[in-house]
């Protein structure tokens, strides 16, 4: 009888874990949606559980209202955009590649193909209609990713190290923004191009 009620319960946990991510990510799909049509400012709470078919009640159970909403969109962003690029590079060392910048660019080539991929943020991001405190969060971000990009790049602590990596850093950052105002792939893709050929032709890495 225990190992009986032990396993229905485990089966019980599996499935009110999912139920529960399911109307988390329905949620946070709408949000995205509607956020997109109209932006923070007017945007209201029952337009989104009415686009994801939930209630008023577990949104707030979710999120705890529309900042925390708006912020848990803007995370989930960042962290598929830190998932992918840390991804390519991994596939990238698994294929042998060692070189620094050539691992840095396959970073920042994933990071850009985001971008396209998820227009409809970049351009919401991009318009500064944020709740308070959004854009101090976005620095912290943008400073991580500073560092990382420099662990990356296999960068030293000197002052010129770290101007080099934060000026690749807002290279990257602002081809990404253009990319975000792009209605064309093509037009994408040459933004992409152009980036990886202007960071190659300034040769980050023998900056003296």
């Amino acid at each position: 009888m225990t190992r009986k009620a032990e396993r229905t319960s485990g089966k019980g946990n599996a499935w009110q874990w999912s139920r529960t991510e399911q109307t988390r990510r329905a949620l946070l799909d709408a949000a995205r949606e509607v956020f997109c049509e109209k932006g923070f400012a007017d945007t209201a709470i029952v337009a989104v559980v009415r686009r994801a078919g939930s209630s008023v009640g577990s949104l707030y159970h979710h999120f705890g209202g529309k900042t925390e909403l708006f912020v848990a969109l803007w995370e989930d962003y960042e962290d598929a955009r830190e998932h992918d690029a840390s991804e390519a590079v991994a596939q990238a060392k698994a294929a042998g590649e060692k070189d620094p910048l050539e691992l840095f660019l396959v970073g920042a080539r994933s990071f850009l193909e985001g971008c396209w991929r998820r227009r409809d943020l970049v351009r919401l991001w991009m318009d500064g209609d944020g709740p308070p405190g959004f854009e101090l969060m976005r620095r912290a971000r943008g400073r991580q990713w500073i560092r990382q990009n420099a662990v990356l790049l296999e960068a030293g602590s000197e002052p010129v190290d770290r101007l080099v990596v934060g000026v690749l850093t807002s290279i990257i950052g602002e081809a990404g923004r253009e990319i975000g105002t792009c209605s064309r792939k093509r037009d994408a893709d040459a933004i992409c191009h152009a980036t990886i050929a202007l960071i190659r032709r300034l040769d980050p890495l023998n900056v003296s």
